[in-house]
């Protein structure tokens, strides 16, 4: 490798150590903003569970230190939720350089539309699907069993269905960019919907707790949300396409320069 190719690497590994240190700065600005309401961000993501359990009963910690720790462990991912718009700008503004500027017009909604679908699924899974998990969890519980859910041990399960949520609806984002990078088409899928219909019960049934309800709530918006991505994959040519139009344009711009010279 010579020094001019060892240049430009070199730039570009300071530039992403300068975006991941506005990464963490900006998450530990919004953490510390968030810290002195620890435990009340923990009473909020508990209330799904807390209203539905017996009378008299209550969540435990069965560790000293876990009463102090699992709420600023929450308040962190906490941060980073919110600090996603962030993060997903210092992506973009990380490989927009490399990309044609038709390409750019394109990934402004996907940037956008994946932020705000992320979001509904971490919304979804509150406002939804945790009332009737646990619920119904609750309920079935068998006779003389007293229900006391370690606290650190609830904190990693609704992470989890946050996580799981969240992703699962960047569906229709992950449909648009296979479609526009040429590694499928919209007519392929369509021939698979029904493969796809039964992959995303196995999701569901794979990142859930083992009840129908959790699955199917997750299963269903999936195939909804694929649905999505098929429509508004329309309006994205494959990438192919793309390219070959912007050279067709610059050449017929360089032959209408070199008429005119």
């Amino acid at each position: 490798m010579t020094v001019e190719e060892t240049q430009p690497l070199i730039s570009h590994l300071l530039e992403l150590r300068d975006r991941l240190l506005r990464c963490v700065f900006v998450v530990a600005v919004v953490f510390l903003g968030l810290v002195y309401f620890a435990n009340d961000i923990y009473n909020f993501v508990a209330s799904p569970l807390l209203s539905v359990m017996p009378s008299g009963a209550s969540m435990i910690a069965t560790n000293i230190a876990t009463p102090f720790f699992t709420p600023l462990k929450l308040t962190g991912v906490v941060a980073v939720f919110i600090s996603v718009p962030f993060l997903l700008y210092q992506v973009w503004a990380f490989i927009a350089p490399a990309l044609y500027q038709h390409e750019k017009r394109l990934i402004y909604p996907l940037l956008f539309s994946s932020t705000v679908l992320f979001y509904l699924g971490v919304a979804f899974a509150y406002y939804v699907v945790f009332p009737l998990v646990f619920g119904f969890l609750t309920k079935t519980a068998p006779e003389g069993v007293a229900i006391a859910t370690d606290i650190s041990s609830y904190l990693d399960f609704v992470l989890t269905l946050f996580l799981a949520f969240g992703v699962c609806f960047e569906v229709p984002v992950a449909i648009i960019l296979l479609c526009w990078s040429g590694v499928t088409t919209i007519d392929d899928l369509k021939k698979k919907r029904p493969y796809i219909i039964v992959a995303a019960f196995v999701v569901g049934m794979l990142l859930t707790p083992p009840d129908i309800f959790s699955q199917t709530l997750l299963a269903i918006p999936m195939c909804l949300l694929f649905e999505v991505g098929l429509l508004f994959a329309r309006f994205y040519r494959p990438k192919e396409d793309n390219d070959d139009t912007g050279n067709d344009t610059d050449s017929s711009e360089n032959e209408a320069q070199q008429h005119k010279e």
